[in-house]
């Protein structure tokens, strides 16, 4: 497993692009509505990206067409922007995007409510991202890895709900994906200590039901078997010598 330890001007890099992905990511919170189109939502972040100076990473990655995957309700993850698809009074949104700036990338996922939403859906997204909170709790030098992952099961699992398996959150630097993987769930073992510098996105998936998903036929769209609404709350954090800090901060995050 090869975890690169960044440098404090490394550092300096993500936590710029990290505050910047935190502000668009609170702008596209206000910007979205009832009646928009996934299209819009992404074009209208793309913009914001571009004009920040920065680079969308998603965009052609592995073949993906947007900035943003934009996945409602009962999608998971990878969901491509579509004309197509319109927001709609009491749906859920979930934008999860990368940026680069100056080489240097932030990764952060946001579940928006449409209009207003049952108190149930509500208390779900919640949950979700409390379920964050929770398992940077042991994002501490010194800590094993896994910690973090049962924190988030303990906690979403205490209220019933379900934990994706198949999606996981990962190291970030130069690379979109970097190692170790962050699973949300704890496996076997107890995985590796964590060190300062570490540069790590934790980022529960959830669904209100079973967390089994399947993937459609465009190869990218992951979406609940028994088509439960899903949330994710992602934030790209920095292991210090103390508490972790966040780097992708916004007033969502």
């Amino acid at each position: 497993m090869a975890v690169t330890i960044k440098t404090q001007k490394e550092i300096e890099k993500m936590r710029e692009a990290g505050k910047i992905l935190g502000e668009i990511h609170d702008k596209i919170g206000d910007f979205i509505k009832p009646g928009m189109t996934t299209f819009e939502v992404d074009a209208y972040g793309e913009k914001l990206i571009r004009d920040a100076g920065c680079i969308p990473e998603c965009k052609g990655y592995g073949g993906f067409p947007a900035a943003f995957c934009t996945s409602v309700n009962e999608c998971v993850v990878h969901g491509i922007p579509s004309k197509k698809i319109v927001l709609k009074e009491g749906d859920i949104l979930t934008l999860d995007t990368v940026l680069s700036l100056d080489g240097y990338m932030a990764d952060a996922a946001r579940t928006w409510p449409i209009g207003k939403v049952s108190d149930e859906t509500k208390k779900f997204m919640d949950v979700t991202k409390q379920a964050f909170y929770e398992g940077i709790k042991f994002a501490h030098a010194g800590n094993h890895l896994f910690e973090i992952s049962k924190a988030v099961q303990d906690y979403v699992e205490s209220f019933g709900y379900g934990i994706i398996r198949e999606y996981v959150g990962h190291g970030i630097g130069k690379d979109m994906h970097e190692d170790p993987e962050i699973p949300n769930f704890k496996p076997i073992g107890r995985g590796m200590k964590l060190r300062p510098g570490m540069t790590i996105c934790v980022e529960p998936m959830t669904s209100m039901g079973d967390y089994a998903v399947w993937v459609l036929d465009d190869d990218w769209t992951a979406v609940t078997v028994d088509e439960s609404y899903t949330c994710h709350h992602e934030n790209t954090i920095l292991i210090t010598e103390d508490e972790p800090e966040i780097l992708t901060v916004g007033q969502s995050m």
